[in-house]
């Protein structure tokens, strides 16, 4: 067996050795094991008509076989996928497990897909079954339909069916489908699959060229489950039971490795959100759950900063200056950790019994022990504003092809701005290094995932012929071992005079020291000097999520100390407001005073007329930057800078 293949029924070598011994399982031996320790205790929670409505272990695993007792009732072939497209839900964790007992293959699906980019992954996936959320997304299906000559059905979970139509259930329906399919006949589908086989894919989202079904293996996510999680510090239950919240998308590795297969694991008591978490609710869920551990990207650690930072602009002068003397002592104390005397260490105690706690309430983390931030690289700005609350932020590194993560800060493994260390049995090795000791980074163990459905060439591209993965990621380690990620190898930008400069350092550079700015992105390859693209703050539409062209209280703010009246955008763009023009070329200049060397210095920049948006195509779905969709989307403003 090859330690790769682009076929679903493919097997592959598991990379087992001294450092990561154990004994590969199955999902269901993984939920078996569980079952046997956690069966009596609460496994999910979900929200109906404003009560909590929780089931339990042994409830859960029951579901799981009748659903997928229905999978193979309505035909659901081997290695074909059964294919979900929803926010989190109980039904969510049900079909997929249920997918994977009944010997299909799990694919999520972005609910912000359209239905051209649903029906390539149906198709690339030959999917059998389609799990949709409501109508809107059941909408989306029935165009395509008539050209997945795979699909035999769809099931419905939160809406009922206006018109029947065959072949589509509602989910109470389809659980009743699978009663005359005998138990001896799930099992003997359960009791033939090997560790070594798929059982998840996870479609990258394709910032380049068409999205690539990452083929994950039992192995992979068992293995993941148990280790990853454990080097993070989650606890099994009969130590502590975790309670989290779910609410980041289930197509992406993160939510769906973090929830779903390690809340199995280990036992853990899984909320779910509601559907608008990301449009402001998921604090109210935060408050009410009050988790012991939470994970989010980015954007989610920033949201709540600028709701933080903007609640407090409002408040008295008094209010404000408490706060913000706590939130000093609290961040110089955890930037250093030994030199401060015995009174200052009293002070900060009291800081944070009197002020800190409360916001940390406030925000629903008074009982959470471990904060992650992973899927992308986190800013100083933020780190710090955390650290001054007395919470730290453990990054996590890693990929879909790594099943999430393979690299994990947590409470015994911690170093500012670094994401950790590899996960315990996981190896990570820098090739091409330059002179700073940046390299291409790349991934060994039993994370990594079995290859590209479908896709032998950008397979074969992933490896190295020792069977590495390579990330296309650059990062350096320090002499302990612990990782830094500084950018894209395809981010970086090469100026014509063959210079290398990563654009995210100067990028966090100009957002610290201009808290007007929202997004900023810089311009350089294969041109001349650098160049900037600038957005401002503003205000979210609660419906869409669009950016809107009021300016927040914290950009407001801002104007205010330049001296300007603006409130709207549009008004700072039309107009070139010249107090706030010159303030951002000010903090430009002061970036660039701290510039590597000349070529990192920024020279044109330009504010463009609304930020970016998941909506507009600048940002993907975990709100990644896509620069190339920037670069295509304001050419002409670009081209403009390096017009003679």
């Amino acid at each position: 067996e090859s330690l790769w293949t682009s076929f679903a029924d493919g097997r592959v070598r598991l990379r087992i050795d001294n450092s990561c011994p154990q004994t590969p399982i199955t999902v269901h031996q993984m939920f078996k094991e569980s079952l046997e320790k956690y069966g009596s205790l609460n496994a999910l929670a979900s929200k109906k008509d404003g009560k909590w409505e929780k089931i339990t272990f042994s409830e859960y695993y029951c579901l799981s076989r009748k659903v997928a007792k229905s999978f193979l009732k309505v035909g659901l072939e081997r290695f074909h996928s059964v294919a979900i497209l929803g926010f989190n839900s109980p039904e969510w964790f049900i079909s997929a497990v249920g997918a994977v007992f009944a010997g299909g293959i799990v694919t999520g699906i972005y609910t912000t897909n359209s239905p051209e980019a649903c029906h390539y992954i149906a198709h690339d996936s030959k999917t059998n079954i389609m799990v949709v959320e409501n109508q809107k997304q059941l909408d989306k299906i029935m165009q395509i339909w008539n050209r997945l000559p795979h699909l035999k059905a769809v099931v419905l979970y939160k809406d009922s069916i206006p018109e029947k139509h065959p072949n589509v259930y509602t989910m109470e329906e389809f659980l009743e489908l699978g009663d005359d399919v005998s138990d001896t006949t799930l099992d003997d589908v359960i009791n033939s699959q090997k560790p070594n086989q798929c059982c998840v894919l996870i479609y990258t989202s394709g910032t380049t060229g068409k999205p690539k079904g990452a083929m994950l293996s039992h192995d992979n996510i068992t293995w993941t489950s148990a280790h990853c999680s454990r080097a993070g510090d989650m606890q099994p239950a009969e130590v502590q039971q975790e309670s989290i919240v779910s609410y980041l998308p289930l197509s992406h590795i993160a939510a769906q490795i973090y929830d779903l297969w390690t809340g199995i694991k280990w036992g853990e008591q899984v909320y779910f959100a509601e559907p608008d978490a990301l449009k402001g609710s998921l604090i109210n869920t935060l408050k009410e759950v009050q988790p012991t551990s939470h994970m989010g990207v980015p954007r989610v650690w920033e949201k709540i900063m600028e709701k933080l930072k903007d609640a407090s602009a409002q408040s008295g002068f008094l209010k404000k200056k408490v706060l913000s003397w706590a939130m000093s002592l609290s961040l110089e104390r955890n930037l250093n950790f030994s030199s401060s005397s015995e009174l200052k260490r009293f002070w900060t105690r009291l800081a944070d019994y009197l002020v800190l706690a409360k916001i940390r309430n406030a925000l629903g983390f008074s009982s959470c022990q471990k904060h992650f931030s992973g899927a992308a690289p986190l800013n100083t700005e933020t780190l710090y504003f955390f650290l001054g609350l007395n919470i730290t932020l453990y990054e996590a590194y890693g990929m879909s092809e790594t099943t999430g993560p393979h690299c994990l800060s947590g409470p015994y493994v911690y170093r500012q701005h670094s994401c950790g260390k590899p996960v315990p049995g996981c190896r990570v090795k820098l090739v091409d290094e330059d002179v700073e000791g940046n390299g291409e980074i790349c991934f060994w163990g039993r994370t990594v995932f079995m290859g590209y459905l479908n896709m032998e060439d950008k397979t074969k591209e992933a490896f190295d012929e020792d069977g590495w993965l390579h990330s296309g990621d650059l990062g350096k380690l320090d002499k302990d071992g612990f990782l830094y990620v500084t950018g894209r190898i395809k981010d970086l930008i090469v100026t014509t005079g063959g210079e290398n400069v990563p654009p995210i350092p100067i990028e966090d550079a100009v957002k610290k020291e201009l808290p007007i700015i929202s997004n900023a992105m810089v311009i350089g390859d294969k041109k001349k000097f650098l160049s900037l693209l600038l957005t401002l703050k503003s205000v979210l539409d609660p419906d869409t999520s669009d950016p809107t062209d009021i300016l927040t209280e914290q950009a407001r703010d801002f104007c205010q100390k330049t001296g300007s009246k603006a409130t709207k955008v549009s008004e700072i763009v039309a107009t070139r407001d010249q107090a706030i023009y010159q303030a951002i070329q000010e903090g430009i200049d002061k970036v660039n005073m701290n510039a590597t060397n000349r070529v990192h210095c920024i020279k044109k920049w330009i504010v463009l007329p609304r930020d970016f948006s998941i909506s507009g195509g600048e940002l993907g779905p975990t709100m990644k930057l896509k620069r190339l969709a920037v670069l295509e989307k304001y050419r002409n403003e670009i081209d403009s800078f390096y017009e003679e």
